[in-house]
């Protein structure tokens, strides 16, 4: 992310505030800082600041390369087989080493043997759990 979102976020805190102002609740500027980072699925401004700040290379995704990651808050290890679209939308298909199971009831199971999705260019899929972790995210495999 760029600087510019940084000076968004902080936009957003400052305008929160204010509203909550106007509505007669004050808070103060590091409070507004905090439930803005939360609202952005961050533990806390610092990570969100951490997040946002960070300059990471965009992952050089290919066929066949060995990645490792979470789906839907299981840990996975897998092989690219299917890679479409640009870096910043890219929709990939990773066949799994073993299979995880996506489901969190003790009653009911989704054995995934292949997992698809669509990831940005810091390898995270813009959609969210209801917690604000990534639906997918994909790394590189330790060699």
């Amino acid at each position: 992310m760029t600087q510019s979102s940084l000076e968004a976020v902080k936009a957003q805190a400052k305008t929160l505030r204010e509203a909550l102002q106007a509505e007669g609740t004050t808070v103060s500027h590091a409070q507004s800082l905090e439930l803005v980072a939360r609202q952005h699925g961050a533990r806390d401004w610092n990570t969100l600041h951490a997040r946002l700040t960070q300059r990471k290379a965009p992952l050089d995704l290919a066929l066949g390369a060995r990645v490792t990651g979470h789906h839907l808050g299981q840990a996975y290890r897998g092989e690219i087989v299917a890679l479409a679209g640009p870096a910043a939308h890219r929709h990939v298909e990773i066949a799994l080493d073993r299979p995880i199971d996506t489901v969190r009831f003790d009653s009911f199971s989704n054995w995934r043997h292949r997992i698809r999705g669509t990831i940005g260019e810091d390898g995270r899929s813009s959609r969210k759990t209801s917690d604000g972790t990534p639906h997918l995210t994909v790394d590189w495999a330790p060699s």
